[in-house]
Order: C-alpha cells, then structure tokens, then sequence
C-alpha cells in the first residue's frame, strides 16, 4: 500500500514538473537585456524570433514516396517450389 502511494505522488510531481516549462511571455530577467543582434542582422531578434526553429533546424520531408514509386518488372525466377 505504501508504494502504490509513493508512486503515485512521484508521477504527479513528475507531472506537475513537465507542466512549468511554458515558452510563453518569456522575458530577460532583471537587469539582463537580449543577445546581441548578429553579424549582419538590423536589429535585435525578439524572444518569439530566437524560439521559433529555421528550416534547418527541422526541415521538412523533401521525398514524396507515392508519387515516385513505380511498378515492379516481373520476376522470372520467382518460381513456386517443387512439390
């Protein structure tokens, strides 16, 4: 009975600890301000604009299986075995 109590407080603190990690309203902290802008940029990127991942970060699916698959030749030496 005392396990089944202790696990279920350590998976609603697992719980409760994977709900605090919100992105949003993020700010410097006090006294902190942003990165500085990089080589070549105009401004300084805004929290959202260093959040949202670049196309390289997580590129997206550059093959389309259904539309370049084709049929296959038939096989000759696909024989049904010898009885």
């Amino acid at each position: 009975m005392t396990r089944l109590i202790l696990l279920a407080g350590l998976t609603l603190s697992g719980l409760s600890l994977t709900a605090c990690g919100a992105a949003d309203g993020l700010e410097p902290g006090p006294g902190k301000s942003l990165p500085v802008a990089p080589y070549g940029a105009k401004t300084t990127p805004t929290p959202t604009a260093l959040l949202t991942p670049t196309p390289q970060q997580r590129p997206e699916r550059s093959d389309e299986l259904l539309t370049s698959s084709r049929e296959r030749r038939s096989d000759e030496f696909n024989l049904p075995p010898s009885n």
